[in-house]
C-alpha cells in the first residue's frame, strides 16, 4: 500500500537503535527523509550508511536530550536540514531505567529529564514548522502506563504523562490539523530488553513465562510490527485518527489474565 508519505520530512528522537532504528527503516522505505536525534551519533550514522536512501535525504543529529538547551539546537539543526519544512515528529528517545521509590527526588527527576520533559521540549521547538505543514507527531509510550511494572517510578511516571500529552495535544492542535497519537508497546525485543533479559538469574525461564503471558501467538512483538503501525499512523491514511493510545502487543495489556492463562493450558 502507498501511504503518500514520499517527500515528507519526519525528525524521530532516539532513532538510532531498537524500535526507533525499526521506524526510521520504514520512513525511508516509504520515501521519507528522515532526521534522526540521539545520543549515540555512530550508531545512527551506520544505520543510515547500510540503508537503501536512494532518492532521500537522512541526517543525523547527535544530542543528549537531558538537556534542554540541546533540544532546542537539534530541531533547529533539523529545520536547517530540511529548510524549515517538518511534517512529523516522533518522540521515541527513552529508557526503563528502574529509578524507583528508594532512589529519592534527584534520580526521580533525572528520570523524567530522560523520559518525559525532551518529549515536551522537541514539540514545543517544532510547534510552528508542524503548524506550517498540518503534521502529525506521535509518541511511543509504554505499556507501564498502563499496567505498571514496580520498581521502577519514573518511567512509570514518564510514560503515563506521555499518554496525557498525546490526547492533551491532540485537543491543542486539532485546529491547526496536527494529529497527535502514541503507541504503548509491551514486549519487544529491543537491545535494553534483552540486555535486562540476559543480566536475570534464569533468562530464558523468564522469557518464557513472559511470552507464555502474550495471548496472540505467545511471543514477543517484534519491532516492525512497531514501526509498520508508526508509519500508517503518521500517514493520510490515518487521516482521521488522533488522540489514541494504540496497544500492539497480542493482547498482552487488555486481555483478562484468566483467558490468558486458560489460552496457554490449550496449547500447551
Amino acid at each position: 500500500m502507498d501511504l503518500n508519505l514520499s517527500g515528507n520530512y519526519a525528525v524521530i528522537s532516539g532513532g538510532a537503535k531498537g524500535i526507533g532504528s525499526s521506524i526510521v527503516k520504514c520512513f525511508v522505505n516509504e520515501g521519507v527523509n528522515v532526521a534522526i536525534i540521539d545520543i549515540d551519533s555512530d550508531a545512527a550514522e551506520y544505520l543510515l550508511d547500510n540503508l537503501d536512501c536512494d532518492g532521500v535525504n537522512t541526517v543525523s543529529i547527535e544530542a543528549d536530550l537531558t538537556n534542554k538547551d540541546a533540544c532546542q539546537f537539534a530541531i533547529k539543526q533539523v529545520l536547517k536540514w530540511s529548510n524549515g519544512k517538518l511534517d512529523i515528529l516522533v518522540n521515541n528517545a527513552g529508557v526503563n531505567d528502574s529509578v524507583d521509590l528508594t532512589d529519592g527526588p534527584k534520580k526521580f527527576q533525572l528520570s523524567l529529564d530522560r523520559n518525559l520533559v525532551h518529549t515536551y521540549c522537541l514539540v514545543h521547538y517544532a510547534l510552528n514548522a508542524l503548524k506550517e505543514s498540518n503534521g502529525s507527531i506521535l509518541n511511543i509510550s509504554s505499556k507501564v502506563a498502563q499496567t505498571g511494572q514496580g520498581g521502577t517510578s519514573g518511567y512509570a511516571a514518564s510514560k503515563g504523562a506521555i499518554n496525557g500529552l498525546t490526547r492533551e495535544w491532540a485537543v491543542d492542535l486539532a485546529p491547526y490539523g496536527i494529529r497527535v497519537n502514541a503507541i504503548a508497546p509491551a514486549e519487544v525485543m529491543t537491545p535494553l530488553y534483552k540486555s535486562w533479559i540476559e543480566s536475570l538469574p534464569e533468562p530464558e525461564e523468564t522469557l518464557n513465562q513472559i511470552q507464555d503471558q502474550i495471548p496472540l501467538g505467545h511471543r514477543m512483538t517484534t519491532k516492525e510490527e512497531i514501526a509498520d503501525l508508526a508509519t500508517f499512523l503518521v500517514s493520510p491514511k490515518s487521516s482521521h485518527t488522533t488522540g489514541q493510545i494504540f496497544n500492539p502487543d497480542g493482547g498482552y495489556v487488555h486481555l483478562d489474565r484468566s483467558c490468558t492463562s486458560s489460552i496457554s493450558r490449550k496449547n500447551s
